[in-house]
């Protein structure tokens, strides 16, 4: 069997026709919305196209879109470049994305890689490239939310963005327990990834987020869904065994879970470095074409409701002057959020009429 060597640049004759093999054409749908809607690829840009071994089909159909959009394809296969899980970014991976006019990144998360995912993103954001984060993408999320109308969630993202703006507070609530307020800083941005994608902001695919660093968060936010970086691999869906969390001035203050390993994992994490305990992001999820967690982050923190992360503010695009070594995100299964007292959404679903949708 042949073996992708190491990186390919454009069309050589010495390589094979497909740098990642082959793909079940159920895979085609999602893979050209991601290029020719989401990148807006056109003939004759080169893209770096980077993905790993468990994720070789989704990043064969991502290479035909590519192919089919007249795209010149520099691609790199991760295991054949460097060692997993990844201490830095490789050289091979960065000096594709310092050639590129578009970058997509197609990988499954492993434990200790977050700093090297960062560096990637950090090449992408200093270029100005259009860039798609796909960690943790699967065949599966390639059939459900990378067909969503990335036009439709772009129309609701740019509302809730323009309501956001004014807003004072953000209220929370679910069966589970969950029950925070947030209030908000007008001078730290929201930030649309709605996957239409600019050369401005980039983003992860499958879309459908709006967030910020708010100024402050107090409560108590139950994880009874997904956890984010390595945690949604190594924990599962955490439906049966929520992980609670206590959270005043912005800072968590106690967790707690049936798993003590789960909890006194996260606790150490959140507290790797001095902001690792600090809520970097509260975000919005806004892929209406989603109705169901799926225990893969990468999908699920695009599911209509409202999620925080602990961690990094991703302060290149909000605004935020302080920075972390780590990002987890945690994920609470059907919200009732009212924008200071005007409820927006009930059991996660959307009273799009209230948004004037």
């Amino acid at each position: 069997m042949f073996r992708v060597i190491s990186v390919f640049h454009g069309y050589n004759r010495l390589m094979p026709p497909s740098c990642f093999g082959s793909f079940k054409e159920e895979l085609a749908a999602g893979a050209a919305n991601a290029v020719d809607v989401c990148l807006a690829i056109e003939r004759g840009e080169r893209v770096a196209l980077v993905a790993d071994e468990p994720s070789r089909e989704v990043a064969a159909s991502l290479e035909r879109a590519l192919e089919d959009a007249g795209a010149v394809k520099d691609c790199v296969l991760i295991e054949n470049v460097a060692a997993r899980p990844l201490t830095k970014a490789p050289r091979e991976v960065l000096d594709a994305l310092e050639r590129a006019d578009a970058g997509i990144l197609c990988v499954q998360p492993q434990q200790g890689e977050l700093g090297a995912r960062m560096a990637i993103v950090a090449t992408a954001e200093r270029r100005g490239i259009r860039y798609a984060h796909m960690v943790g993408v699967t065949p599966h999320i390639m059939m459900q939310g990378m067909r969503a109308d990335y036009r439709l969630v772009d129309r609701l993202s740019t509302r809730l963005c323009e309501r956001m703006r004014d807003a004072e507070t953000l209220r929370v609530e679910t069966a589970a327990g969950t029950s925070l307020m947030a209030s908000f800083d007008s001078s730290l941005s929201w930030i649309k990834t709605s996957g239409l994608i600019s050369t401005r902001y980039w983003s992860n695919l499958p879309a459908g987020e709006v967030f910020t660093t708010p100024a402050r968060v107090d409560g108590m936010f139950v994880c009874n869904g997904t956890a984010g970086d390595y945690f949604g691999q190594k924990y599962g869906d955490l439906a049966s065994t929520p992980l609670t969390l206590e959270i005043a001035e912005g800072r968590l203050v106690a967790a707690h879970c049936a798993r003590t390993d789960l909890e006194q994992e996260f606790w150490q994490y959140c507290h790797t470095d001095e902001n690792s305990d600090r809520v970097g992001e509260l975000a919005f999820g806004t892929n209406i074409a989603l109705h169901e967690m799926i225990g893969i982050l990468l999908q699920d923190e695009k599911l209509p409701g409202v999620h925080l992360a602990f961690g990094d503010p991703y302060g290149r695009q909000t605004g935020a002057d302080w920075k972390s070594r780590t990002h987890v995100d945690v994920l609470t299964r059907d919200c009732d959020v009212w924008i200071d007292d005007d409820q927006v959404i009930r059991r996660g679903e959307y009273l799009l009429d209230r948004l004037g949708l």
